[in-house]
Order: structure tokens, then sequence, then C-alpha cells
């Protein structure tokens, strides 16, 4: 279902999502593609909701979901939120061989200041390394992550594979 035509906010505001963040710089050069099973666009209060089955995917970018929602004001967007069960994100990075994976029940995208919040279940995971908390916090500005919460037992979980060395090979066994 459509409450409002598509317009020029939306369209900037789907323009904004996270291609920068772990991203090949092409890829914010490249046409974006959303599939929902209904949206639901309202001028009235900058609120922008896609539902059922979200895809999300502009080059090497594909973010996933059961809802997406998207708020704006004055033609910008302030805050965009993917959930599922759960909601994943890809993406190749400038100079990587191998895609970012990510993954948690709610990720939310700031654009004041730029930062990515992975909430519940959250994982990431690149190049072998792994990173899992209840909360992981990317501030994209800074190039920094914050792991974890003040709740009792929930822990920071981090798996670094060690770097290929003359007597390594290339891929470790997992």
């Amino acid at each position: 279902m459509i409450k409002t035509s598509l317009n020029r906010w939306t369209l900037l505001a789907l323009m904004t999502l996270p291609v920068q963040v772990w991203a090949l710089s092409t890829d914010k050069q490249q046409p974006m593609r959303i599939e929902a099973d209904r949206v639901e666009l309202d001028d009235a209060t900058g609120i922008s909701t896609y539902s059922g089955n979200v895809k999300v995917t502009q080059g090497t970018l594909v973010l996933t979901g059961e809802l997406m929602t998207i708020h704006s004001s004055n033609n910008e967007i302030r805050k965009v939120i993917m959930e599922g069960n759960p909601a994943t994100y890809r993406q190749r990075p400038d100079n990587k061989d191998e895609d970012v994976h990510a993954n948690s029940l709610r990720m939310e995208y700031y654009t004041e200041p730029e930062r990515i919040i992975l909430l519940k279940q959250a994982e990431v995971n690149q190049q072998g390394d792994q990173l899992r908390s209840e909360r992981i916090e990317y501030d994209v500005v800074k190039d920094q992550v914050r792991a974890g919460t003040d709740a009792p037992n929930e822990r920071v979980h981090i798996i670094i594979q060690p770097k290929p060395g003359k007597d390594q090979p290339e891929n470790p066994a997992q």
C-alpha cells in the first residue's frame, strides 16, 4: 500500500543509506534498488516504512530485513532502522577480496553524528575475524568501533585470525 506518492525527500533518504561505512567507494555511484512486500510513505511525518522481505541493493551493498523505517525532515534523512530475524548487511570494502558481513535483530543508522548501531545478537565478520556483542556501535567519522553493554553476563566475543606469514597457509582451518 502506498499512502503518498514517492517524492524527492524519500529518494534523498534512500541515497544516504549507510553505503560508505565498510564500502566499496564505487557503490554509491550505482543505482539503488529496494524491494518490499509493502510501502507506506508519509510526507507529513517524514516517515517511510518498508515491510515484508525488505531488500536494498546498491553495487556490492545488500541489506535485508523484515521492516525498514526511514525518518526524514527538511528533505534530509535523520535515521534509518532495519529490523529482522536477523537484519543483515553485506558489502565489499575497497582493496579487499572479501565482503564484510554483519547481522543483528536491529540495525540503526544515524546521520548526526554519523554512526551505525547493531543491537541484539549483533555480529560483524570480515576475512575470518569476528566481533559479537549485544551492542556494536561504529562511529563513521572517527572510524571507531565500540562494543558491549553494562548488563551483567553480557560479554563481547572477538576472534582474530592469525595473519598469514611465510610459514602459514593463506586460509587457516576454522
